[in-house]
């Protein structure tokens, strides 16, 4: 047990396996999914068939990391401002880089109407059943209804009953299962498609801070894995299964040769670069396209400036944003504390 207690600092291993599932969506996308939305166009003669399966480590990373957050926090107002100085000043600037190239390129299959792009700007079209700008902003919906539920979870149930908690919504999901006219919006907000994934996250930071033990988790996980099993298909089923041993393995320090500077890096600024790499890079891989060059010059370049917008947008926008407004609003709250110790008292 003492050896899987939290350790302080930055747990590089999670890093390094963001990094690695951003590399493995880019390169999904930048060979099947382009292909698949101009096949006109020439293209690298490879598929990456099973890359959206990537996206469902970023949801295991997410159950796993939003505790970095719960163990911070103090009231709903400080999960809600550490979510959006954390997403969205990067989305905005993400957002609007993304339009600005399409416009300027011309890119009418990708481009979607000023509605739409309205609603982009609040982050919830998915919830309205809106296009995104970028395809690629459909897993910030599950991100946000994950939040939903977290906040939910922890503030009417508490981080001491989390597990039966989690049982709960896993009933919910074979609720779904039951009754195939549940609301699309109830799908959403409770993150029914994914949320095994979620928590398998959450079961393995359980186990690494060392708050339960791996008998304690073992019913759980069990339950998630035959939610799988008994709802999707064998594949995803499978995921699930890797991803549990992938956890394991991350906790119990088996994932160290992972942490290597490259993929350390590209960890740390997956989040920018996961916004910014789709619909840019299409457009670079399609304009050299046009202009006659051979398609792996066009997968390396849109891949070299996904890289350099990720790491602009990741320095000068998403890190200095995020602390800009905590330290505001850490100061707001520290004035509040003040003036409510310094009003008289009744008596």
């Amino acid at each position: 047990m003492d050896a899987l207690r939290h350790r302080h600092g930055r747990l590089s291993e999670l890093d390094a396996l963001r990094g690695l599932g951003a590399l493995c969506v880019l390169i999904f996308h930048y060979s099947t999914r382009f292909h698949e939305l101009f096949p006109q166009a020439a293209h690298v003669p490879f598929s990456f068939p099973g890359g959206n399966y990537r996206v469902l480590l970023f949801f295991t990373i997410s159950g796993f990391a939003i505790f970095f957050t719960l163990d911070r926090i103090h009231t709903v107002g400080d999960f809600v401002v550490n979510r959006f100085a954390r997403l969205y000043p990067a989305y905005l600037t993400a957002m609007v880089l993304t339009l600005g190239v399409e416009y300027l390129a011309h890119a009418t299959r990708l481009l979607i109407g000023p509605a739409a792009i309205l609603a982009n700007v609040t982050m919830l079209q998915g919830f309205a059943f809106m296009p995104e700008v970028d395809g690629a902003y459909w897993t910030l919906t599950v991100e946000i209804a994950f939040y939903f539920c977290m906040i939910g979870l922890w503030k009417f149930v508490g981080l001491r009953r989390l597990e039966p908690a989690l049982a709960g919504w896993l009933a919910l999901r074979w609720l779904w299962w039951l009754w195939p006219d549940m609301p699309e919006r109830l799908i959403m907000l409770l993150v029914l498609r994914y949320a095994p994934f979620f928590i398998l996250g959450m079961l393995a930071y359980r186990l690494w801070s060392g708050q339960r033990t791996a008998w304690q988790q073992a019913p759980y996980a069990a339950l998630a894995l035959l939610s799988l099993a008994t709802m999707e298909t064998w594949d995803v089923a499978l995921m699930g299964v890797v991803l549990l041993v992938t956890f394991l393995a991350l906790i119990r320090g088996r994932l160290r040769f992972l942490a290597f500077r490259p993929l350390l890096w590209l960890g740390g600024i997956s989040y920018s670069f996961y916004l910014i790499h789709q619909h840019v890079g299409f457009v670079v891989m399609l304009e050299l396209a046009q202009a006659g060059y051979s398609p792996w010059i066009g997968f390396a370049a849109a891949f070299l400036v996904a890289l350099s917008l990720g790491f602009a947008i990741n320095r000068l926008v998403e890190r200095p944003a995020a602390e800009a407004i905590l330290g505001w609003w850490k100061r707001r709250r520290h004035a509040r504390l003040q003036v409510a110790r310094a009003l008289p008292t009744g008596g």
